[in-house]
């Protein structure tokens, strides 16, 4: 980027945000903001947790939330339902109920020694039973959505599109560029030539807990069993035009295993297996590069 422009970094949706553009970035930093406190879980006060309360089969919803159903709906369809937001009640009793932010993670070696045999996801259906209609959403009263890693596809697309030129936008790992940018990946030997589009990495690394009964968990359930997906990968990359896509195809090609993931990241990515070895995936512009330890300010990161 150019010496004149402005970078901008703050903590938001359980994560880091990082915005550089040759504009203001205080009103982009708002809006952001004001998406994750609307569409977070963790506050009964938000809308998604007032729609997710109220027990009426179709409920009225604000343009912003109506989006964003529809973004992680796009999601579950373009992965063909590995991506499934309605899981929210299951990673709640898998030990995720409450906010993980400042709550140190368990090892994620010590959570891979234990795991059962490595097995891809399987795809739910229940994603299907949720609709949007006009300016309403419909669902199953009780059936309650998680919109966690769309809504940072969501707030990463709603930034790019207020700003022009060369810009980049990092959600947390949910990445958004405009003009021609390398996009390093944590913990990998790689970067992605990206140009006006976007990145995004799944990752386990940053939210693996250890449960009551001693088995560990983490966050990207297998939407058939509901419990947590052991697959044979701890990180997948995707490149798609939006961010909402490409974080869609992250999570998916996680827990689609070392197989599944070359079919759904056709378009290009990066695997990571539980070896700590990666694998450039399908297409895009890949270069292996040496990445200096602890090089913070390098975008991109497991979210």
């Amino acid at each position: 980027m150019p010496g004149s422009a402005e970078e901008l970094v703050f903590p938001s949706m359980g994560t880091t945000v990082r915005l550089i553009a040759d504009e203001p970035l205080e009103p982009i930093r708002a809006g952001i903001e004001e998406i994750a406190a609307r569409l977070t879980r963790f506050d009964p006060g938000s809308e998604l947790c007032a729609l997710n309360a109220d027990p009426r089969e179709v409920v009225p919803v604000s343009p912003l939330l109506r989006r964003a159903v529809q973004a992680a709906l796009l999601g579950a369809r373009r992965t063909g339902g590995l991506a499934d937001p309605t899981l929210l009640e299951a990673v709640e009793a898998a030990g995720y109920a409450r906010s993980r932010v400042g709550v140190e993670p368990a090892s994620l070696d010590d959570a891979l020694r234990a795991a059962p045999p490595r097995r891809p996801a399987t795809p739910g259906g229940r994603w299907r039973a949720v609709e949007v209609r006009g300016d309403r959403v419909a669902r199953p009263p009780g059936l309650r959505l998680d919109l966690g890693g769309s809504a940072k596809g969501l707030a990463a697309d709603w930034a790019a599109s207020r700003l022009g030129g060369r810009y980049v936008v990092d959600c947390g790992g949910d990445v958004r560029v405009g003009g021609t940018h390398d996009v390093a990946l944590r913990g990998t030997a790689h970067t992605l030539r990206v140009t006006d589009g976007a990145v995004a990495t799944s990752g386990l690394d940053r939210r693996v807990w250890r449960r009551e009964d001693g088995t560990y968990a983490h966050h990207l359930l297998d939407p058939a069993t509901g419990e947590p997906g052991w697959t044979g990968l701890v990180s997948a990359t995707a490149v798609a035009s939006t961010a909402i896509e490409a974080e869609a195809l992250a999570k998916a090609a996680l827990l689609a295993g070392p197989l599944g993931a070359r079919r759904v990241l056709a378009g290009g990515g990066i695997v990571v297996d539980d070896g700590g070895r990666s694998e450039v995936v399908g297409g895009g512009d890949v270069r292996r590069v040496r990445l200096a330890a602890g090089d913070a300010r390098r975008l991109g990161g497991a979210a």
